[in-house]
């Protein structure tokens, strides 16, 4: 379990970790998954190599089916990545626009199995992606009502075991 962090802060060290991943693999050289850089001759081209990188790492999570999970290793984390690079990339705001449907079918899925800690960290996410979407605000209140829920039934169990352990003491005390 993380220690109490503000989500914010607890963002900033992923966050900082693939841009560092994609500069170190732009300064080696290095493509991935045999993908080529689209900037030609590489003069000055680091912080493009950067984004074909992440861009590449997104398009991959796709074909994965990594579309919001796991954390660190999605599309959509990826495509976030690039908007910090590079604010006006059109690919990665198209793919998150499209992407939006099923990453929130996905977060539903995941607060309906009681995934709550999981929901909470994807609606993060489709937070940063569209804070104004209607289908996440839906979802934020259906993620309050889920977790009301299970504090109920817990206290309801936690009653149920003291009521029994208080009976199991007076048939003692009895005999």
């Amino acid at each position: 379990m993380l220690p109490s962090v503000p989500a914010a802060c607890r963002e900033l060290p992923r966050r900082v970790a693939l841009i560092v991943l994609a500069a170190a693999l732009a300064a080696c050289g290095s493509t991935h998954g045999g993908a080529t850089s689209k900037t030609g001759d590489g003069a000055g081209s680091s912080g493009n190599d950067g984004v074909s990188i992440l861009l590449n790492l997104a398009d991959e999570a796709l074909k994965d089916h990594r579309l919001i999970a796991p954390a660190g290793a999605n599309a959509v984390e990826f495509y976030l990545s690039v908007l910090e690079l590079d604010p006006a990339n059109a690919t990665a705001h198209q793919n998150l626009a499209s992407s939006m449907p099923q990453a929130t079918e996905a977060v539903e899925q995941a607060i309906n199995t009681r995934q709550l800690d999981e929901a909470a960290r994807e609606l993060r996410l489709l937070r940063e992606v569209d804070n104004n979407n209607f289908t996440v605000q839906l979802l934020a209140g259906k993620l309050d009502a889920k977790r009301a829920i299970v504090v109920r039934e817990d206290e309801a169990r936690a009653a149920a075991i003291r009521a029994r352990a208080e009976a199991a003491a007076e048939g003692a005390a009895t005999r």
